[in-house]
C-alpha cells in the first residue's frame, strides 16, 4: 500500500526516518511517496488533510485529532528539551514595555503555545520560518522570540539571551515532560495500517541508535545548521526513548498539554482560566 508520508528537515526527523525510507527495515509492504517540509508547513498541511502520516507539532495535532490520530513511535518528547524565549543581548527590560512583538516558529508550533500559556497577553505573535527567528530578534524585527530545533545551540552567537526556557517552565508546572512534536497517522486507514507503520517506524529508530554514521550524510543534506556537531546535539536531545514508545509517562505528558490548549483556547489566553502549578491535568 503505497503512504503519502510527511516528516520535517530537522536533524531528529530524518535520523529516525532514514532507515525507512531507505528500506532498510520491513516495511510489512507499505510504500512511501516522500515529502520533506519545515514542521509548521507540515501543520498547516494536516488541516487540509495532505498527508497520510504526517510529522506535527503536538499544538498542530490538537487542531486535527479528529482525523488524525498519534502514533507511539516518532515523538521528540522529553526533559530540557524545551523551545527558549530569547532576547537581544542588553535589553534587560524589554519584559517591562508592551505591547510586544513575539517572532514564533508558527502558529501551531507547540513554541507558540507554551509562549502562550506562560505569558498570556504578552502581545502581538509574528509567524515565521523558525530559522529567521534569531536574524528578526537580533535586527529589533521582533521584541522576542521562541527558538526551536538548531537555535537553543546558536542564539548566543547570534548577540541573543535567555529570557526564559520554556520547557523548564512547563516541566515545573505541569511535573510533566515536555511533547514537542510526533507522528499522526489519518484515522480512516484504520489500526491495522497504523500498527504496521508504528512498527516499521520503531525499527527505523532503532537502526539509527544501532548505525548512527548511515544516516550521517542524509542528515546533513537537509539540516540548516551545516555543522556536523550541532546536528548531533540536535539528534541527542530530540531522539530518546519516547521516541521509540511514549509510553504511560509520555501520554500523561500530552494529555496534560492538550487540556491547557484546551483552556487557553476556550478563554483566549486568560491567565485566570489557566490551572495552576502541578493541577495543569490529571496526574501531573
Amino acid at each position: 500500500m503505497l503512504l503519502k508520508l510527511a516528516f520535517s528537515s530537522c536533524p531528529n526527523d530524518t535520523f529516525m526516518f532514514h532507515a525507512l525510507v531507505h528500506g532498510l527495515v520491513d516495511t510489512e509492504g507499505l510504500t512511501f511517496d516522500v515529502d520533506i517540509y519545515d514542521v509548521e508547513e507540515l501543520n498547516e498541511r494536516a488541516q487540509r488533510g495532505v498527508y497520510d502520516v504526517s510529522k506535527l507539532s503536538y499544538h498542530g495535532w490538537f487542531t486535527v485529532r479528529d482525523a488524525y490520530a498519534m502514533l507511539d513511535a516518532g515523538s521528540a518528547l522529553g526533559w530540557d528539551c524545551g523551545p527558549l524565549l530569547v532576547r537581544r543581548a542588553g535589553d534587560d527590560a524589554v519584559l517591562d514595555r508592551r505591547p510586544l512583538r513575539i517572532a514564533i516558529p508558527g502558529r501551531y508550533t507547540t513554541g507558540a503555545l507554551l509562549c502562550s500559556l506562560a505569558y498570556p497577553g504578552l502581545g502581538e505573535q509574528l509567524p515565521m520560518l523558525f530559522s529567521e527567528i534569531e536574524g528578526a530578534v537580533s535586527r529589533g524585527e521582533a521584541d522576542l522570540g521562541v527558538l526551536i530545533h538548531e537555535g537553543r545551540f546558536t542564539y548566543r552567537d547570534k548577540g541573543l539571551a535567555l529570557v526564559r526556557d520554556l520547557g523548564a517552565w512547563w516541566q515545573e508546572t505541569s511535573g510533566c515532560p515536555i511533547p514537542l512534536g510526533g507522528i499522526a497517522v489519518r484515522r480512516s486507514l484504520g489500526p491495522e495500517i497504523a500498527a504496521s507503520f508504528n512498527r516499521a517506524l520503531h525499527q527505523s529508530i532503532t537502526h539509527a541508535f544501532a548505525h548512527p554514521e548511515d544516516s550521517r550524510a542524509y542528515v546533513a543534506s537537509y539540516a540548516r545548521e551545516l555543522s556536523a556537531e550541532i546536528q548531533r546535539k540536535h539528534i541527542d536531545m530530540f531522539v530518546n526513548a519516547f521516541s521509540l514508545d511514549l509510553g504511560e509517562e509520555g501520554h500523561r505528558a500530552v494529555d496534560t498539554l492538550y487540556q491547557c490548549y484546551e483552556r487557553i483556547d476556550q478563554h483566549g489566553g486568560s491567565q485566570e482560566a489557566l490551572p495552576r502549578g502541578r493541577q495543569c491535568g490529571a496526574g501531573a
